[in-house]
């Protein structure tokens, strides 16, 4: 028997990726009185195995606009590669165009929809933000789906479920539902809690992570920053032996 007859690949056609291998979780983001911050921690798990600990989910695009990412590490280097193609085409032209927040929001989301439509989507989740021309905030979400929206805070993954509800009540108490009330010491504080939690409680969380702030001056990426975590109730956990 020959080993073509063994072994016949072409039965099996073409795949597409069905799950994510190598994946990184939640992403969160608010704005401020001062402009934007966004926060990610920089595991990425392989499966259940926290494989890399050092890898930036977070990238300037340029003085105005930043990305951030959770899912497929893969799927997020093969987009942030594109994104670079098209920020170096820019800069060839010298016409003084920067991409904005809100064009790089909205062509994440069709490149996205895109290949969904397709069935082999980038399995991803997208924070964008940054300040546009005249000056204003600009946060926004985006999924595999191609689903997208804006808002005064955002997060992905678990932190849809943990961090937002601590996010939107930090800008009641603080701030009365109106980031440009908010501080930038308050909105980083705000930041860091929901952090911690998602530290605390979802397992493919890490305490190294990565802030972004986006102001009038530009860009700043602050990290790797430790979360200061606090394990001394694990002792009285008892009866799951």
């Amino acid at each position: 028997m020959e080993v073509s007859e063994m072994v016949n690949f072409q039965e099996y056609g073409k795949r597409h990726t069905l799950s994510p291998a190598c994946t990184g979780t939640s992403v969160l983001g608010i704005k401020y009185a001062g402009g934007i911050i966004i926060a990610a921690d920089m595991l990425v798990s392989y499966g259940s195995l926290a494989r890399f600990l050092d890898v930036e989910r977070v990238a300037k695009i340029n003085d105005t606009t930043v990305i951030a990412c959770s899912g497929d590490v893969a799927d997020y280097q093969l987009l942030k590669r594109r994104i670079d193609e098209q920020t170096h085409t820019d800069n060839l032209l010298s016409d003084g165009f920067k991409l904005s927040p809100r064009a790089l929001h909205c062509w994440i989301t069709r490149v996205l929809y895109n290949r969904r439509s397709k069935l082999n989507p980038l399995w991803n989740s997208y924070i964008v933000g940054g300040r546009e021309q005249d000056g204003k905030p600009f946060l926004g979400f985006c999924n595999l789906l191609g689903v997208s929206y804006m808002d005064d805070c955002l997060a992905t993954g678990f932190g849809s479920y943990l961090a937002i509800p601590l996010l939107r009540q930090r800008l009641e108490d603080i701030a009365e539902g109106d980031p440009n009330k908010l501080s930038e010491n308050d909105a980083v504080q705000a930041i860091t809690d929901a952090m911690r939690q998602l530290y605390f409680r979802d397992c493919r969380a890490f305490n190294t992570y990565q802030l972004a702030f986006v102001r009038s001056d530009g860009v700043e990426i602050r990290g790797p920053l430790q979360l200061e975590s606090d394990w001394s109730i694990a002792e009285y956990v008892a009866g799951y032996e």
